[in-house]
């Protein structure tokens, strides 16, 4: 017989991992049986916000990350009671939008997740349509491309990697998975900032460690040559697609971390890069207006010209995720190299695999250095969620603390 409520006690009984993993299966049966599942958190600690509930849907879409934040609350004391919440939402109720409308959503209430279950069921639907792929196969680090040569290469480097169940899906995604989802998942976003935006707003319910764009990029600089790699220092975001949820004037640095980790790679290998501003266009031919970008480029001191890395940053920042960038010179317009069918066939065929290797070694090293998933408390809000990911942090001397 199913039990109505599971609690989990902390400090004087912590549960093992076994009695989460318990719970979690008990979840999934709620969620099973068409409800949701109300997850309510009492802090003996906190003075003004010792209560704190929210109703989670689809757990097993991340019930590596719903262990790991249980498991964390009890071994500070909380005590965690799981109680079955109302019926799941269908998809095509004609008030589904109103349950997710985002527009004036308060900030400043306390949550347990970031998003409710309808927006969490919603985005989870349109994953699996999008990547072809399940769910439940997605990883915690996340490698977004507009190239199918990258697919083909992690591939080549997973053979065993799950690829989508049908053919023609519009964002295939590759998962080399692992027991504990600390493997990578690859996902082909297509050109541009729409989809940037499209997918990172979707990948944000299942909380993944870090999200890190490899692309190619146009480089603005005499110093740079085609097959060098640029990190991003920043973003100049001419984008906009993002304008309204997050004003351009909010500053956007990459994760510190997942810029280290590359740059330790690139250093080890030899491999010349830069580092610097990334200009971020929504035109695809902004050669064709020159005179308005170069002011841009000059004001910004921007490196290198691409179409996806500001949007995902911007998407990054505001859902907590970090997220970085790892761009490869394809072309360099303003010195006579534009991007022309025979170059460029010769460069992606020349440095596809070396690009996808410097990303898998990069996360390899956060990984092994972050088993628990990369520090984002630099990401965190004042409001912030309290199941939010990991919070232990290292300072330059690699002394951890907790923020």
């Amino acid at each position: 017989m199913t039990p109505t409520t599971i609690k989990l006690s902390g400090l004087e009984s912590l549960p093992l991992a076994e009695d989460i993993d318990r719970a979690c299966d008990w979840m999934e049966k709620i969620y099973a049986a068409g409800n949701y599942v109300k997850v309510t958190v009492l802090r003996h600690w906190s003075k003004h916000n010792p209560t704190i509930s929210g109703k989670i849907a689809r757990p097993s879409a991340y019930r590596w990350y719903l262990r790991r934040e249980f498991l964390k609350l009890a071994k500070l004391g909380a005590e965690i009671e799981l109680t079955p919440a109302r019926e799941r939402i269908d998809l095509n109720a004609p008030d589904l939008l109103e349950c997710i409308d985002e527009t004036n959503f308060d900030h400043t209430r306390k949550k347990v997740f970031l998003f409710g279950p309808e927006r969490v069921e919603l985005s989870i639907q349109r994953l699996e349509h999008y990547t072809g792929t399940r769910i439940e196969d997605f990883q915690r680090y996340i490698l977004l491309t507009n190239y199918q040569m990258h697919m083909e290469a992690f591939v080549a480097m997973y053979p065993q990697a799950k690829t989508p169940s049908r053919p023609g899906v519009q964002m295939p995604a590759y998962h080399h998975a692992t027991d504990r989802n600390d493997g990578i998942s690859i996902i082909n976003i297509g050109v541009g900032p729409s989809n940037a935006k499209n997918l990172t707003d979707h990948i944000a319910v299942l909380r993944p460690d870090a999200m890190l764009m490899v692309g190619h990029c146009a480089g603005v600089r005499n110093h740079q040559e085609v097959g060098d790699f640029v990190l991003a220092s920043g973003y100049m975001r001419n984008d906009h697609v993002l304008d309204k949820a997050l004003p351009r004037s909010v500053p956007l640095p990459p994760s510190f971390l997942l810029n280290r980790y590359l740059a330790r790679v690139l250093d080890e290998r030899e491999l010349p890069y830069r580092y610097g501003v990334v200009y971020t266009t929504a035109d695809r031919n902004w050669e064709l207006s020159l005179t308005r970008t170069l002011r841009d480029l000059k004001a910004s001191r921007s490196v290198a010209v691409d179409m996806e890395s500001a949007t995902v940053a911007a998407n990054g920042f505001r859902y907590r995720i970090p997220a970085a960038t790892l761009l490869c010179v394809s072309d360099k317009p303003l010195h006579g190299k534009p991007k022309l069918p025979e170059s460029a066939a010769s460069f992606y065929d020349d440095t596809k695999q070396q690009h996808l290797e410097v990303a898998r070694r990069a996360i390899e090293l956060a990984r092994s250095e972050y088993s628990d998933g990369l520090p984002n408390s630099d990401l965190h809000a004042m409001d912030e969620p309290l199941l939010r990911g990991s919070d232990v942090c290292r300072d330059l001397r690699g002394n951890a603390s907790f923020d």
